[in-house]
């Protein structure tokens, strides 16, 4: 019975790193995006931006509400550039993030 319950809080633990991985790749990934996004809005403190990017991500599950936010900005910002641009480089993005995070 203890073999089961051994297994049972391993998978346990490895699913919790993994999930606390993922959300660090993302909100590594949304900064990322913010610090471009606010670059190619020419904003002074594109720090600042990207913080309000990585909250975005807090509006509802999934990619949409940051993708809406930056997507609107840029478009408010006269940049003109696609969702699936912007997707492409979340993409791109969420790779260095992972690779960032196993860097460390």
């Amino acid at each position: 019975m203890s073999g089961m319950s051994d297994r049972e809080k391993a998978f346990e633990n490895k699913f919790a790193h993994d999930q606390e991985l993922r959300f660090k790749a993302e909100a590594r990934r949304n900064k990322l995006l913010g610090l471009w996004a606010g670059g190619l809005l020419g904003k002074a403190d594109v720090d600042s931006y990207a913080k309000e990017v990585v909250a975005s991500d807090f509006e509802e599950a999934g990619d949409a509400d940051v993708l809406r936010k930056v997507s609107g900005d840029l478009k408010d910002g006269g940049v003109a550039i696609t969702d699936e641009e912007i997707r492409a480089k979340m993409q791109e993005f969420l790779a260095q993030a992972v690779a960032q995070i196993q860097g460390e």
